[in-house]
């Protein structure tokens, strides 16, 4: 919301003319916000296996935001999941997202250590973390071609959202 300039509830954000206009992607339900998400006529919710980040068969520069939550840690490889973000954003558009963070310490690959999952299910596999982000987690968006990353602090001081700008 801070992005678009407006302060106010969530709820009422989705209704405001210029935010029912824009394009939006959702990978995977991004908790609470889906609901409210659902009220724009251009959003599409696409939810694993239906779409891999890391190959979106979605035609680049085709929305003006793109939404996801806590799913970039179990992608194997991020900086591709991100680039593919950054594919399909339009110019000026911009890539919202959460990712659980370890205070105080740097992002690391879990490569080499014993597997470590969030979630839960039928499938461990599809809830296994790939990497473990820290302080540093602004570099693969970067990384990923982007111009700049915003850091909003949530519930400091491991809650943040991330906004990655076109």
């Amino acid at each position: 919301m801070k992005c678009f300039g407006y302060v106010g509830l969530f709820q009422d954000f989705v209704k405001e003319d210029r935010i029912q206009n824009l394009q939006i992607l959702e990978i995977n339900e991004a908790g609470s916000l889906t609901k409210f998400l659902a009220q724009i006529p251009n959003h599409s919710l696409k939810i694993y296996p239906e779409l891999d980040m890391m190959n979106i068969k979605l035609p680049e520069m085709s929305f003006d935001l793109i939404v996801h939550s806590d799913v970039l840690e179990h992608i194997k490889y991020p900086i591709r999941g991100l680039s593919e973000c950054y594919r399909l954003l339009k110019p000026g558009g911009y890539c919202a997202f959460t990712i659980p963070m370890i205070v105080d310490r740097l992002t690391a690959s879990r490569e080499g250590m014993p597997p470590s999952y969030h979630g839960s299910g039928e499938n461990l596999s599809d809830f296994i973390v790939y990497t473990e982000y820290g302080c540093d987690a602004w570099k693969q968006v970067i990384q990923a071609g982007f111009q700049e990353c915003r850091l909003f602090s949530i519930d400091y001081p491991s809650a943040q959202a991330l906004v990655a700008v076109k």
